[in-house]
């Protein structure tokens, strides 16, 4: 029978939940890396054995750890983020050699075909690329070389790129997300790159439309229709038709269009998920309310999910990282909240039970479909 794997990066460590393919059972191992942030989980779709976790401690710095079968065991790996390949440094947006100073890695991406090529997005915004299951990483400069860097901004959480999107159907294909700076894709593996933020409009600063300077959350596609990108923005949900090129508001019926996460499900790529939080200065559900928002229409037009999340009293957040779904033929969907509770539903979105509770404060949530 075929199973499930909820991949939780937490405050104060990781967690692996794992259950048969009903779902109605979890085991939860863990904590990993106990007392230490964990930015990021998430394992390889070429390999199910292969994780990748991002850890890190304003003490002790950065860390990649590995493991290769499940989360069983784990193994530090390269920490040495180079660029042009001079470790330890890397070129400012002036060009002037600065040392190499970043908080964290915010994202990992395995590739989909790969499982020893993984992206790396970072803070201070930028993307980097390792071929060697993670032992050494190198920048692909591009990215920050196009020309825009010296106007992005630092969103509430820092500059980071916290979004990497591969195309299944286009190799070449890929786009990045920053905070805040906007939408970016490269259609020629990462060397070269481009805006892509037309028809999004931000107040707050000088040109509302400009270029660059968008604060975007998240970005989610379906595999089977990539040229089809939807978008969290800061304020505004986002769909774009065209991959990038154009983007135009779905909010429709929300009751806030502010929010973290977004994604798609397995089977229907129509069908999306967003969880409103109240606005920009207050970060938890609108009237208390703990609520997911399912479209079935690709947007606009919304429904309230409900069934077995808190109905009262609830302050917590959702953040960007934190939801994800599984790709059983009943699509699961999960998310983690600033309490440390990790829900998950096993009939698309319809009812919720929590898996655990009491985690350290939740920062990402990932999922693997097990054969």
């Amino acid at each position: 029978m075929t199973g499930v794997r909820v991949l939780v990066g937490t405050r104060k460590g990781a967690f692996v939940l794992t259950s048969d393919g009903m779902r109605d059972a979890w085991d939860v191992s863990g904590p990993f890396f106990s007392g230490w942030e964990v930015y990021h989980l998430k394992g390889s779709p070429a390999d199910p054995g292969r994780l990748y976790a991002s850890q890190s401690s304003s003490w002790s710095g950065q860390v990649i750890q590995r493991s290769d079968d499940g989360g069983a065991s784990w193994q530090p790996v390269g920490n040495t983020f180079s660029y042009a390949g001079v470790p330890g440094t890397h070129q400012w947006y002036d060009g002037t050699p600065h040392p190499w100073e970043f908080a964290r890695v915010w994202h990992l991406e395995p590739a989909l075909d790969d499982p020893d090529t993984v992206y790396a997005g970072v803070e201070d915004a930028a993307l980097f690329k390792s071929t060697d299951a993670g032992l050494t990483w190198s920048e692909l400069a591009g990215l920050r070389g196009h020309g825009s860097g010296s106007s992005w901004q630092p969103g509430a959480g820092g500059m980071c790129l916290h979004t990497i999107v591969l195309d299944p159907s286009l190799p070449e294909r890929m786009f990045a997300a920053i905070s805040a700076a906007g939408a970016f894709r490269s259609d020629d593996a990462g060397q070269t790159w481009r805006p892509v933020n037309r028809g999004l409009q931000s107040q707050g600063i000088p040109d509302s439309d400009a270029e660059v300077g968008h604060c975007v959350h998240r970005i989610a596609m379906h595999p089977d229709r990539p040229s089809v990108l939807f978008m969290q923005k800061h304020w505004d949900v986002m769909r774009s038709d065209d991959a990038g090129e154009s983007w135009h508001e779905i909010s429709g019926n929300l009751p806030t269009d502010f929010g973290f996460p977004i994604d798609v499900h397995a089977h229907e790529p129509e069908t999306i998920y967003v969880v409103p939080i109240t606005s920009d200065s207050l970060h938890y559900p609108p009237e208390g309310k703990l609520r997911v928002y399912r479209s079935r229409t690709g947007g606009d037009e919304w429904q309230a999910l409900g069934t077995g999340l808190p109905a009262s009293d609830c302050y917590i957040n959702v953040l960007r990282e934190a939801m994800a779904v599984d790709g059983l033929q009943d699509c699961g969907i999960y998310f983690g909240t600033t309490g440390g509770q990790v829900y998950g539903s096993a009939d698309s979105g319809d009812t919720w039970e929590p898996l655990v509770r009491d985690l350290p404060r939740v920062l990402s949530v990932e999922v693997q479909t097990l054969p």
